[in-house]
């Protein structure tokens, strides 16, 4: 089975995630910012990724140190369940259509990480009402959750806002194109009969 498990503490966080790249969509990660939580539901969905763990941070101070290690410790359980990428397709596409928005994402697990992102946000934090108390998502850091998965994954990824309005629409379908676009990506090419997809032989 291709699933991986990686923890990483520090004195700003502790994460732990375990990914199943083959599984069914299920999310069950304890995560303290909800809409984040919300993100990588949708991430799972769509992707057809199984993931668990814990996520928590030094949210006092605010919520980049959470956010972009989780997309850390999840760009390095790709890289690990990956292991030499024998088999797969390697990159993939996808144009995701969300209400007014219109949202692409494309990537290629190729080993020279890479991250144009192009979602057009406010940078005005969500805010949200969550078991009676009142939270917020820093839209800010959604650059930085991606930033730190694909140093971490060694793939390039180019995410793109071409229309829209709502930035909660723009962060949702880009988390719902990426997770088509990877899917595809890491699926296994049944033609490659379990080679490298590389003319080098290697994916470096």
């Amino acid at each position: 089975m291709r699933t991986a498990t990686i923890e990483r503490i520090t004195g700003e966080t502790q994460i732990s995630l375990t990914l199943n790249l083959d599984g069914t969509g299920k999310c069950s990660v304890e995560n303290p910012i909800g809409f984040f939580d919300h993100l990588l539901k949708s991430f799972c969905k769509h992707g057809l990724f199984d993931l668990s763990g814990s996520i928590k941070g030094d949210l006092n101070v605010d919520q980049h140190h959470t956010i972009e290690d989780t997309g850390i410790v999840l760009g390095q359980c790709f890289a690990k369940a990956l292991g030499d990428c024998a088999g797969i397709f390697r990159s993939g596409s996808f144009l995701y259509p969300m209400d007014e928005s219109l949202l692409r994402a494309a990537v290629d697990f190729g080993g020279r990480p890479f991250l144009v992102c192009n979602a057009d946000l406010s940078n005005i934090p969500l805010v949200s009402v969550q078991d009676g108390k009142q939270g917020t998502f820093q839209t800010d850091c959604f650059d930085d959750f991606w930033n730190g998965f694909v140093q971490a994954a060694k793939c390039n990824l180019h995410l793109d806002t071409l229309r829209g309005r709502s930035d909660h629409h723009k962060m949702e379908g880009l988390f719902k194109a990426a997770a088509r676009a990877i899917r595809s990506a890491v699926e296994i090419d049944p033609r490659r009969n379990g080679e490298v997809p590389s003319t080098k032989g290697v994916i470096v």
